[in-house]
């Protein structure tokens, strides 16, 4: 399965995956040789069990990085256009209950972070939007309940 990120996505990850392995790896390796130096006594050395943890953890995370990116489709969105949404669409959103505008730009689901306005194509407001144009009212079922958006701009930025 191939996972269709923006170039800007592309880097952002390949860079958590270069500071995972250059800076994140050589620390936690030292941490626990460090906690080691401390007390030998692995089983009862609690400094040693976090940070072998840790170590796990950041592991876990750097074969996540790989596999996405080795399986990454970048797409470059400044090649694409037109009057729907689709992926890479940077759309103004205008909640039909309340008149809060939103901006979201539809993303791929590795590089979607909502709290920075990354809407992954897969998550119930990406689903919802895609094939929609501009003054479409659009219903969405998330979590906190139905709400209801107008597609008040579709973009290509």
């Amino acid at each position: 399965m191939k996972y269709p990120m923006t170039a800007a996505g592309h880097a952002a990850l390949e860079n958590e995956l270069r500071d995972r392995v250059r800076n994140e790896r050589p620390r936690l390796a030292k941490r626990i040789h460090e906690a080691i130096a401390d007390d030998p006594n692995l089983v009862e050395n609690s400094e040693y069990q976090a940070a072998l943890a840790d170590q796990s953890v950041n592991e876990v995370r750097i074969a996540e990085l790989e596999d996405k990116l080795a399986r990454a489709e970048v797409i470059d969105v400044s090649k694409l256009s037109g009057e729907t949404v689709k992926f890479g669409a940077t759309v103004t959103l205008v909640d039909e209950d309340t008149g809060e505008k939103r901006i979201c730009q539809l993303v791929g689901e590795p590089e979607a972070n909502a709290s920075m306005g990354k809407i992954s194509v897969a998550s119930p407001i990406g689903r919802a939007l895609v094939g929609k144009a501009k003054g479409t009212a659009v219903v969405v079922e998330a979590p906190r309940g139905e709400r209801t958006y107008r597609i008040e701009k579709v973009e290509w930025l």
